[in-house]
């Protein structure tokens, strides 16, 4: 069976559950919320969803700007790798909690380990 990643993970409605408990991480985390504080989160959800959508294998609705020009802004902000690990930090604890296994969360965290340098503008 060649099934994506998205298909494993179960889809659109996994990635939709998904994204609403990370945000909910994410705004509580103190190391990053501050990132979002003047940020549209519905269209930033909505952005996220379709983003990891095509990350993951699933359907490519995603219209966004590339990641490094996407966090261009928060780069000087002075965003960094600190940073960078606790959005993949949250992520996997998302994961973890929709009782997601194991090796699918470790390649979800291979996949975001490949957009570090330009999420950071290195």
């Amino acid at each position: 069976m060649n099934d994506t990643l998205f298909d494993k993970l179960g889809g659109d409605g996994a990635v939709n559950a998904a994204v609403e408990i990370f945000y909910r991480k994410v705004l509580s985390d103190d190391r990053i919320s501050d990132f979002f504080d003047d940020v549209d989160m519905d269209r930033q959800a909505a952005k996220q969803k379709a983003f990891l959508t095509m990350a993951f294998g699933g359907p490519n609705q995603y219209s966004g700007m590339d990641m490094r020009r996407g966090h261009a802004h928060l780069v000087a902000k002075g965003l960094n790798d600190a940073h960078f690990d606790a959005v993949v930090e949250n992520l996997a604890a998302t994961l973890q909690e929709l009782n997601v296994p194991q090796p699918y969360i470790a390649e979800v965290a291979a996949l975001c380990e490949t957009t570090r340098n330009d999420v950071l503008g290195k």
